[in-house]
Formats: C-alpha cells, structure tokens, sequence
C-alpha cells in the first residue's frame, strides 16, 4: 500500500492505516519500539511535535521506508483522497 502524506496529521493516520491492516495494535508497536502507547497514539493523531527519531521508530515497526520525492501528480493514493 502507497500512501502520500503532505502533513503531521495525513502522516500519523498513514501510520494508523498500515498499522491496523496489517493487524498490529498500538501496544505491539511500542513494545517493538521501546515508546509509550500515549507517544504512538500521540504520532497518530498527528501532533506536529513529535520527534523524527519517534517516527522513524514506529516506521521500522511495520516495516516501512520513508521516502522522499517531488510534489506532483502521482498513481498513488493520497490520504487527502481516501477522505473526500
């Protein structure tokens, strides 16, 4: 799954969306993460001070990569869309 994220809140529920398909819950990944549950949850909502090194932990968590690349059109889907 592709997902396009411009902001802190289209970030954490990108994160929130791969998590639960993927069947994890919030307490797995701060296990893996050595994070409190109330950090994730914070990331997921999208709170614009969450730390880089938070991020880059909860994405290695579900195995993912970030990514960067060109503003544009692009084939995937952009979490703006999901909620149009």
């Amino acid at each position: 799954m592709k997902l396009v994220a411009r902001t802190p809140q289209q970030i954490g529920e990108a994160l929130r969306r791969v998590r639960k398909a993927k069947g994890i819950t919030q307490k797995d990944v701060s296990q893996r993460t050595n994070l409190r549950i109330a950090t994730i949850s914070s990331l997921e909502n999208g709170d614009p001070g969450t730390q880089m090194r938070t991020v880059m932990s909860v994405l290695g968590a579900l195995e993912l990569e970030f990514i960067v690349q060109e503003r544009g059109q692009s084939d995937e889907v952009s979490i703006e869309d999901i909620f149009s």
